[in-house]
């Protein structure tokens, strides 16, 4: 399956929550990379979104991702651990491009109701917006043939404070969330973001 060269232009709206897991409870940290978890009194920062691509963007698809925070060499990345897409290329694009573990699932990401049957659905309430639009930023570190890559977002979009009631399956892939509430939830609505900047 064909997919875009990077970097990819992207646009639409991302609903992301941001627990404290107690490391204990996560599953096994992903084995070659050598970035540990980062931990706030023996809890891991994990972050889980329900995304919706949007025509305006070099793909458009539905995705639901989860991911931790690590320490490479002192300074704070993303990695993220599980993901779901509903389009091949962008499957084939997120795996041979940055290592990026996609793997196919129906998604249906659209408020107030987003699922994933099999893995999770959340219930999702609009909360105030901020005004104006918010620069937005990370770089994340997957494992690429075995060796560190490391990839830089940026982009802008408008935010929003939501609550988001998660229900993962508790004997599914994200499991580990099940029964805990997220301590911050956000809306990035309408962003424009590049993925692959070095």
């Amino acid at each position: 399956m064909a997919y875009p060269p990077e970097p990819w232009h992207l646009r639409g709206q991302m609903h992301v929550s941001v627990w404290l897991v107690p490391a204990a409870g996560l599953p096994p940290h992903p084995q070659g990379l050598a970035a540990p978890p980062l931990t706030v009194a023996g809890r891991v920062p994990v972050g889980a979104a329900w995304v919706s691509y949007r025509p305006g963007g070099v793909l458009s698809y539905r995705e639901l991702l989860a991911g931790r925070l690590v320490r490479d060499h002192g300074r704070p990345r993303a990695t993220i651990t599980e993901i779901w897409v509903d389009s091949e290329a962008s499957r084939d694009g997120g795996r041979e491009l940055w290592g990026i573990p996609k793997e196919l699932a129906e998604l249906t990401v659209d408020a107030p109701e987003p699922a994933a049957p099999g893995i999770a659905h959340a219930v999702l309430r609009a909360g105030p917006r901020f005004p104006g639009r918010w620069p937005v930023g990370l770089r994340v570190l997957q494992l690429l043939h075995g060796r560190p890559l490391t990839t830089g977002v940026r982009g802008r979009a408008a935010l929003r404070l939501d609550r988001i009631a998660w229900s993962p399956l508790p004997d599914g892939p994200l499991g580990y969330l099940a029964g805990r509430r997220p301590l911050l939830s956000v809306t990035f609505a309408d962003f424009d973001i590049t993925f692959g900047s070095r």
